[in-house]
């Protein structure tokens, strides 16, 4: 027999791989970069009371501010991430990173409002970007039998990087507070807020370095004719002799640049459309609801269960923020939860269950908050329901929703699919984060919560309907131009 003909093929070799030291490097090369976006998820509701206080901002404009960067992360996932499809992975995977850096530094120096609010969107849009990027190579890496749950396992290093804004910025609030617990000046106020903004820049810098020798997807370069980088980096990750297969250089989809990059006509056509409305949808639904109540826990906190027990907004914003710090500890317990099980229950059973607690524990909140006394004097109900929001949250739609899009697509659509999934997330996190201070003024936390409960049973609802399972697949199994026809339901 030929010696050729013993090698095995590229995607098998891939699929069927133990998971390696230099898998577990890759995965931690890729993975870092989302803790930048759990960062920043955090600091700017730290940062917002802050900012009213020296600004004296209303709701529209605390609404731009706090959503300013989740628009730009539309951007960057919707329009720049399906060039990754095309130019690769690597190239901007690289450099994405350096825009983050760059625009984190202006915030800490932004002379006004408005250019905050720009320099903001810019971060954004570097954090949008490292989105698909990051799910479409870890997923073109790792093993079928274990990719999910290293999928999950990246994606809850976003809970490390909530905990590190929660610890910096409860430190710098308590270096500027005083012995009275809110004596702080205004120009403390105003160096607070900008050093907590400006901090980021310093975890951006150390990932970028660590990323440095970063090597490209074996799949996009067996794909894109790259054949002998393809073998090596393969063989380096896997131990194993491969071979470049047609089914490895087919490319079937060229990948739409300028506008037509963030609504990809591929992603539309009848054997992807399920596919698309399926992760798009129900990610959407969801960060509409995590954004507006992560970013703006401090202040459910402070409206519902400190309101008038402090001298004055920065006592009160150093008590919410301890407390939300201590809630925050549910979130890698959630992801904990969810990298053990991932690959025993299936995706679709944890996103289902964990929207159906998430509705659950809303509106625990809104019934605390409606009592007589509020939310104060019913401090256990507010404690239960912040805590099983956050581990469910993650133990559920936060981890699915990243990994499913980066498995449904196939290789040519996949960083372009997961791109478009990513920035449907981010507008619904926008939208939620710019009318969650607006309804909060208006309507009341009761109201607001209970809203939001059931935004989260319309995901469970389009999850159940569209469901698609990846557990234990490989990539050849859940192509989506050959399986999407069999049924009108598929489970693959």
């Amino acid at each position: 027999m030929d010696v050729l003909d013993q090698r095995v093929p590229l995607g098998q070799a891939l699929d069927d791989s133990e998971i390696t030291r230099r898998h577990k490097r890759f995965w931690l090369l890729a993975g870092l970069g989302i803790l930048l976006d759990g960062f920043d998820f955090f600091i700017i509701g730290v940062v917002n009371p802050l900012l009213q206080e020296q600004y004296s901002l209303d709701s529209v404009t605390l609404g731009l501010v706090s959503c300013a960067a989740i628009v730009g992360a539309i951007f960057g996932a919707g329009f720049l991430g399906p060039l990754a499809d095309k130019i690769g992975r690597r190239k901007i995977f690289k450099y994405d990173l350096w825009l983050f850096t760059f625009f984190a530094i202006a915030c800490a120096f932004a002379p006004n409002i408005g250019l905050l609010i720009v320099f903001r969107f810019m971060v954004g849009v570097a954090i949008g970007l490292d989105y698909p990027i990051s799910a479409s190579y870890l997923s073109e890496i790792l093993p079928k039998k274990s990719r999910g749950r290293w999928l999950v396992g990246a994606f809850s290093l976003q809970a490390v990087g909530i905990l590190l804004a929660a610890v910096i910025g409860l430190i710098i609030l308590l270096a500027i507070s005083g012995e009275a617990a809110g004596s702080a000046s205004m120009d403390q106020i105003n160096i607070a807020w900008r050093v907590m903004l400006g901090f980021g820049a310093i975890p951006a810098l150390v990932i970028i370095f660590v990323r440095r020798k970063t090597p490209e997807s074996p799949r996009w370069l067996a794909q894109n004719g790259y054949e002998n980088e393809a073998v090596a980096v393969t063989e380096e990750l896997t131990g194993v002799k491969v071979k470049i297969t047609d089914k490895e250089r087919e490319r079937s989809v060229e990948v739409s640049e300028g506008i037509k990059s963030l609504f990809q006509p591929a992603l539309f056509k009848p054997d992807m459309i399920r596919r698309t409305i399926f992760t798009a949808v129900p990610w959407f639904l969801m960060d509409m609801a995590t954004y507006g109540v992560g970013i703006f826990t401090p202040t459910l906190l402070a409206a519902m269960a400190v309101k008038e027990a402090n001298s004055n907004f920065l006592a009160d914003d150093i008590a919410s923020t301890a407390g939300t710090a201590l809630l925050d500890i549910f979130l890698p317990l959630g992801f904990l939860c969810a990298i053990v099980l991932v690959e025993r229950a299936g995706r679709i059973s944890l996103q289902i269950v964990g929207f159906a607690v998430m509705a659950a524990a809303l509106m625990i909140l809104a019934i605390a908050d409606g009592l007589p006394g509020g939310g104060g004097q019913h401090l256990s109900m507010v404690f239960i329901g912040f805590a099983l929001f956050n581990f469910f949250m993650n133990a559920g739609p936060n981890a699915t929703t990243y990994a499913l899009p980066a498995e449904v697509f196939p290789s040519d659509l996949r960083a372009a699919g997961h791109g478009f999934a990513a920035a449907s997330a981010k507008l619904g996190a926008a939208i939620g984060v710019f009318f969650f201070p607006l309804l909060l003024s208006s309507i009341g936390e009761t109201a607001l919560l209970a809203m939001l409960a059931f935004v989260c049973l319309i995901a469970l609802v389009v999850t159940r309907v569209l469901r698609i399972e990846t557990r234990g697949k490989s990539f050849e199994e859940i192509s989506g131009r050959k399986i999407s026809a069999l049924a009108p339901r598929v489970e693959v």
